[in-house]
C-alpha cells in the first residue's frame, strides 16, 4: 500500500475562507441576530476581532447559530476565553458541580432540575466544543476525546446526585459482609474509547459488586437498588424534556441483551460471560471501560472481561467472525441503501475499526500493548508491534481522522445521528466547505481516496474471498442452511435473498439450536421430521413482513415441541395448517407465546372454520360438555386439563380473529368474558360436587324453612364490566346466602360456613394450580370484605354490613363494576338489590369527589409509568384509569336520583346512562367513550406484540389524553371544591 500524509493535526480556519454562495448570508444574518439578541438582553460583548470566525462558525452549525440567539449570554461567556483550550472531564466535572450547587453532594437537587441542568450544560459544551472543531482551534482526536469526557462528567455528576438520594431513601447497599457496594457504569462503544461523536449514543452497561440488601429502615435488595437507580440514571439522561435531550443511551450491550436485567452483580456476569456470552460481544468489550464504581468492583470487572476478550492463545477464529459480520452489514448497507455512508458503507469508519479489533482479539492475549480502547492507538501498536506496515498504519490512521471529522461535520450542523453524506447542493456545498476542499468535487475525491484505501487494507488484511460461488448443488437452498452444508457467508447469502434482513444472528440462533441438547437427543424419527419441517419454516418465515422475529418465536415453540414428534409431523404434513402458524406468530408474540405453552393448540390450525369462529357462551359450555364426558367423575386432574384445554382453544379462535382485524375490541372483550364465566360456571360445579361427596350438602334456615344455600361468585373489574382482556386475573368476591346454620348432612359434617370457605379454597386452587395443560386463570380475591385479612367467603347479609358499615369509598368504586356471574337466580336478585342498595345511597358530593380524587392520585403516584415522552394508557394522568374513576364517581353521585345508572356494568353504557342523568353533558360523554374505546383498543394490540401499555403518543392519543385531563379537572376536581358543581359541558 502506498504511503499517504496523516490528517492535519488541525483543520484549516473556516474564517479564512468565505464560506460559498448562500452560506456567507446566512453566516452574516446568524450574526445579525446574536448581536440583537445580546442588546436586547443587556449582554456586553467582548472585544476583539471575533466577529469573522462567529459568521463562519454560525454558516457551518445550525446548531451553533441558533444557541447564539437563544442564549446570548452563555455564548458571550464562552467568547471571552473558555473557546481557547479544551476542558478535561474533571474540570467539566467541577463546572457541571457548580451549575447544580450543594445538592450535587446533599442529593437535594430533584430529578428535574438535575435534568435541566444537565440538558443546557450539555448543549452549552457542546457548543463550545463544535465551535473549536469548526474554527480549526481542536484536532479531531481532541474534540473527540472532550466529547467523550463531557459525557463522563454528566453521568458521574447526574449517578452522584441520584445515589446520594436513593442511600438516603433506603440506606446504603452493602454485601453479606457489610461492605458498602456502588454502581459501576461500564461505558462501550466510542465512549469507551474516547471518541464519541457529537450525536453519539452512549452505550453502557451497570454491574455492582456483590448481593446484599441497603442498611436502611426501607431495606432494599441490591439488585433492586441499583436497578432503580440505573432507570432513573437512564430516564434523567435520555428523556426528552423543554430542554431537550442530554444523551441518548443505549443498553443493548448488556448481558443478555434488551431482554436481559439491566443491571448484574459480578457473579451474574461471570456465569454470563462463561456460558452464554456470544463472540461478536468480544468486539464490542474490546472498548469497555469503567467510568464509575468503586475500585474493588472495576478491578472485579476488568479482571473477568480481560480472559474473554484477550485468549491467552492466538484466536485466528476472530478474522472469520469480523468478516461474517461485515458481509452482514454489506447487506445491510444493500438492503437499506446505505450507499456514501462514511460509517457504515465500503471503507467506511467501520471497516477501519474491524481492522484494528482483528488483530487486538488475535493477539492481544500475547500483547499487552494491543489492549488499548482507542483505535489510533491500537493502530500505532500495530506499527511497534510489526503487525501492519508503517505506510498502512498512516493510510488507515489518515482515513480514520478524515471520516471521523466528516461525521462530526455533518452532525455538528444540527446536533443529530447523521452518517450519509448529503444530497441537495447546499448542504454538500457546505460540508465541502467545512472539510477545507473547493468544492463537492474535490471533496468526493479525496473522500474517495480515503475510502479506498481502507478497503484495500480490509480486503488484504480479511483476505475476502469471493462468495458468489454459493453452493450450487441444486440441493433445497432451505435445507443446506438449516444443515449447515453451507459456509458462513453463503448461507447467509441465500438467507438474506430469502428476505432475512440480518442473515448472521439468524444464522448463529440456527446453529444453536442444532447445537442445542434438546435437538442432540431426539430419537431419529423426531429429528428427522424436525429436520424436514425446519427448511419450510425457514422459507415460510422469511416472507413473513418481520422475518427475524416470526422464525424467532417458531424456533422457540420448535424446541418446546421437539420431543413431541407428532406435533413435527402435523406441520411437516399439513402445508395450510403451517401457513396459520407462520401468520399468528408473525402478528402476535402473545399467540406465539401461547402456543408455545400449549402445543396441543397446534391441532387447532388443521381446521380454518373452526380456528377463525369465535365462540358464543353456548358454544363453549357445549364444548366444555363434551370435553368432560369421558372424564371420571372423581379425577380432578383430568376434569382440570380438560377444562384448560377448552378455555385455551377458544382464546386462540379469539385471537386468530382478533388479528385478522375483523373483531373489534368490544366484541372480543365479550368473547372472553364469555369463555371465562362458562369456565368459572363448569369449575364451580366441578368442585361443589366434590365437595359435596366429601362433607354432604350444606343446609340453613332461611325465610322460615330450611333448604339448601346458594353459592355465588361475584365478578369485578375486568370481568365484571365485560371487558376481559387476553391474559387477564379474574376479580372474584364469593358469597352465600347466609341462614342460620344446620351443617353439612354427610358421613364428615362441618358447618355451612367451613364448607363454603372449603368450597372456595379449592376452586382457587382448581383454577390457580398449574398442570401439564397450564393454568386456568389467574385469580385474585383482594376485593372481598376486609382484603386479604377477611374471610374468603362471606355471607350476603354479612356482605351487606360491611358495604354499609365499613366499605371504604374505593370498594364502593369497585361495586360499580360488580355483576354476579355464578349462582342461582334467587341470590343474583338478592345481590343485585343489595349492591344497587348501596350504590344508590345518597353521598355529599364534595366529600365523595375528594375521595375519589385521592384515591386516584395516589394511583398515579405509586402506579404511572409514564414520562414527558412516554404515555402510560391505564395510569397517566389522561388515560383509561382517570375514565374508569369518572364514571364510578358519576354513579355513585347520581345513583341515589337516577336509579338506572347501577344497571350496567360496563363503562360504555354507564357513560351513556350518565349522558342521559345530565351528570355529564352529551359531548363529554360522547368524548370520553371515545377516548376509553381509543386507549384500551391500543393496549389491547400492545397485549398481543406481548407488549406494556406505554406509548410514544400519537396526536389522536394525545388529544384523548388532554381532554380526558380537561373533563377529569372540570368535573371531578370541581366536585372536590364545590358541592355542587355544573356537569361538563353543561353551560347554562
Amino acid at each position: 500500500m502506498s504511503p499517504r500524509s496523516a490528517a492535519p493535526a488541525r483543520s484549516a480556519s473556516l474564517a479564512a475562507t468565505p464560506p460559498p454562495g448562500a452560506l456567507d448570508a446566512a453566516g452574516e444574518r446568524a450574526l445579525a441576530a446574536f448581536e440583537a439578541a445580546a442588546a436586547a438582553a443587556a449582554v456586553t460583548l467582548p472585544g476583539g476581532d471575533w466577529r469573522g470566525e462567529a459568521r463562519a462558525v454560525f454558516a457551518a452549525s445550525d446548531l451553533v447559530a441558533r444557541y447564539a440567539a437563544q442564549q446570548p449570554a452563555e455564548l458571550a461567556d464562552l467568547l471571552t476565553g473558555p473557546l481557547d483550550a479544551a476542558m478535561a472531564a474533571a474540570d467539566l466535572e467541577a463546572a457541571l458541580r457548580a451549575r447544580l450547587g450543594s445538592g450535587v453532594d446533599t442529593g437535594e437537587a430533584d430529578e428535574a432540575t438535575l435534568a435541566r441542568v444537565l440538558r443546557r450544560f450539555r448543549r452549552r459544551e457542546s457548543v463550545r466544543i463544535a465551535w473549536r472543531d469548526l474554527a480549526g482551534r481542536a484536532a479531531i482526536d481532541d474534540t473527540l476525546a472532550e466529547q467523550s469526557a463531557l459525557a463522563d462528567a454528566c453521568i458521574r455528576v447526574a449517578l452522584e446526585v441520584l445515589d446520594t438520594r436513593a442511600r438516603a431513601r433506603f440506606g446504603t447497599p452493602r454485601s453479606g459482609d457489610g461492605e458498602p457496594q456502588a454502581l459501576l457504569v461500564l461505558a462501550m462503544g466510542k465512549l469507551g474509547g474516547h471518541e464519541l461523536n457529537f450525536s453519539s449514543d452512549v452505550d453502557l452497561v451497570f454491574v455492582y459488586g456483590e448481593r446484599g440488601e441497603t442498611d436502611g429502615a426501607r431495606a432494599l435488595d441490591n439488585g433492586d437498588f441499583f436497578t432503580r437507580l440505573g432507570q432513573e440514571l437512564i430516564r434523567v439522561l435520555e428523556e426528552a424534556t423543554v430542554d431537550g435531550f442530554a444523551f441518548r443511551v443505549d443498553m443493548r450491550l448488556r448481558p443478555f441483551g434488551g431482554s436481559g436485567p439491566l443491571v448484574v452483580h459480578l457473579d451474574q456476569l461471570e456465569q454470563y460471560l462463561v456460558t452464554q456470552a456470544r463472540e461478536w460481544e468480544r468486539f464490542a468489550l474490546v472498548k469497555a471501560r469503567a467510568i464509575t464504581g468503586d475500585a474493588a468492583t472495576v478491578a472485579g470487572v476488568e479482571e473477568l472481561l480481560r480472559p474473554f476478550v484477550y485468549r491467552r492463545y492466538l484466536d485466528f477464529g476472530a478474522f472469520e467472525a469480523l468478516r461474517d459480520l461485515k458481509a452482514r452489514l454489506e447487506r445491510e448497507v444493500e438492503r437499506k441503501g446505505l450507499h456514501g455512508n462514511v460509517k457504515y458503507g465500503r471503507g467506511g469508519i467501520r471497516e477501519v475499526e474491524f481492522i484494528a479489533q482483528a488483530f487486538q482479539l488475535i493477539r492481544g492475549g500475547r500483547e499487552p500493548r494491543l489492549r488499548t480502547r482507542g483505535l489510533v492507538d491500537a493502530l500505532a501498536a500495530l506499527r511497534e508491534l510489526g503487525e501492519l506496515d508503517g505506510d498502512t498504519v498512516d493510510a488507515l490512521a489518515a482515513a480514520y481522522r478524515y471520516l471521523r471529522c466528516v461525521e462530526n461535520r455533518l452532525q455538528a450542523w444540527a446536533d443529530e445521528r447523521v452518517h450519509a453524506l448529503p444530497r441537495d447542493d447546499e448542504a454538500r456545498a457546505r460540508l465541502a466547505w467545512t472539510m477545507g476542499a473547493a468544492g463537492w468535487d474535490a471533496f468526493a475525491a479525496e473522500l474517495g481516496v480515503h475510502m479506498e484505501r481502507v478497503q484495500e487494507c480490509f480486503g488484504h488484511v480479511f483476505n475476502v474471498p469471493d462468495e458468489e460461488a454459493a453452493a450450487g448443488t441444486g440441493r433445497d437452498p432451505f435445507a443446506a442452511v438449516w444443515e449447515g452444508e453451507l459456509e458462513g457467508g453463503a448461507a447467509e447469502h441465500e438467507l438474506a435473498a430469502a428476505g432475512y434482513g440480518d442473515p448472521g444472528e439468524v444464522r448463529r440462533r440456527l446453529e444453536a439450536v442444532r447445537r442445542s441438547s434438546r435437538y442432540r437427543t431426539l430419537s431419529a424419527t423426531a429429528r428427522d421430521r424436525f429436520d424436514r419441517l425446519m427448511p419450510r419454516l425457514l422459507e415460510e418465515a422469511g416472507e413473513s413482513a418481520a422475518p427475524e422475529r416470526t422464525l424467532g418465536r417458531l424456533l422457540t415453540l420448535m424446541e418446546a415441541v421437539a420431543r413431541r414428534s407428532v406435533y413435527l409431523s402435523l406441520l411437516s404434513e399439513h402445508a395450510a395448517a403451517r401457513a396459520r402458524l407462520v401468520e399468528l406468530c408473525a402478528a402476535s408474540a402473545w399467540i406465539a407465546d401461547f402456543v408455545t405453552r400449549h402445543p396441543i393448540l397446534l391441532d387447532e390450525l388443521i381446521d380454518p372454520r373452526s380456528l377463525f369462529e369465535p365462540p358464543d357462551r353456548a358454544s363453549v359450555e357445549a364444548e366444555i360438555g363434551a370435553a368432560l364426558e369421558g372424564v371420571g367423575g372423581d379425577d380432578l386432574e383430568a376434569q382440570m386439563d380438560a377444562l384448560r384445554q377448552v378455555k385455551q382453544a377458544n382464546v386462540l379462535r379469539v385471537a386468530a380473529v382478533d388479528i385478522t382485524g375483523r373483531l373489534p375490541l368490544m366484541r372480543v372483550s365479550d368473547h372472553l368474558t364469555w369463555i371465562a364465566e362458562a369456565v368459572l360456571d363448569a369449575a364451580h360445579r366441578l368442585v361443589y360436587r366434590q365437595a359435596v361427596a366429601r362433607y354432604g350438602r350444606p343446609w340453613a334456615v332461611l325465610d322460615g324453612s330450611t333448604r339448601e344455600p346458594e353459592f355465588g361468585i361475584v365478578a369485578y373489574g375486568k370481568l365484571g364490566g365485560i371487558e376481559l382482556g387476553y391474559g387477564s386475573d379474574l376479580d372474584l368476591v364469593f358469597l352465600h346466602e347466609g341462614g342460620e346454620d344446620r351443617g353439612t348432612d354427610g358421613e364428615r359434617p362441618v358447618d355451612t360456613g367451613t364448607f363454603f370457605a372449603r368450597l372456595a379454597q379449592r376452586l382457587v386452587h382448581f383454577l390457580n394450580t398449574p398442570t401439564p395443560a397450564g393454568t386456568l386463570y389467574e385469580i385474585d380475591t383482594r376485593l372481598r370484605p376486609n382484603g386479604s385479612a377477611g374471610l374468603l367467603v362471606s355471607s350476603l347479609p354479612a356482605f351487606e354490613r360491611y358495604q354499609g358499615e365499613q366499605a371504604w369509598t374505593w370498594e364502593h368504586q369497585a361495586l360499580v363494576r360488580a355483576r354476579m356471574i355464578v349462582g342461582g337466580d334467587d341470590l343474583r336478585a338478592r345481590f343485585e338489590a343489595v349492591r344497587a342498595g348501596i350504590l344508590r345511597q345518597a353521598r355529599e358530593r364534595a366529600a365523595l369527589a375528594r375521595s375519589v380524587l385521592d384515591m386516584r392520585n395516589r394511583m398515579v403516584r405509586e402506579l404511572a409509568r409514564g414520562g414527558a415522552d412516554r404515555l402510560d394508557l391505564k395510569q397517566d394522568r389522561g388515560g383509561v384509569a382517570d375514565i374508569e374513576f369518572m364514571v364510578q364517581y358519576g354513579v355513585l353521585a347520581g345513583a341515589h336520583a337516577t336509579p338506572a345508572l347501577v344497571e350496567y356494568t360496563d363503562n360504555i353504557r354507564l357513560l351513556e346512562a350518565l349522558a342521559e342523568a345530565g351528570e355529564l353533558g352529551a359531548d363529554e360523554a360522547n368524548l370520553l367513550t371515545d377516548a376509553y374505546r381509543a386507549f384500551r383498543t391500543r393496549i389491547h394490540r400492545l397485549a398481543l406484540l406481548d407488549e406494556p401499555a406505554l406509548v410514544e403518543p400519537d396526536a389522536e392519543l394525545a388529544g384523548y389524553r388532554d381532554a380526558v385531563a380537561r373533563i377529569w379537572g372540570e368535573w371531578l376536581e370541581a366536585a372536590a371544591a364545590d358541592a355542587a358543581p355544573a356537569p361538563p359541558g353543561d353551560h347554562s
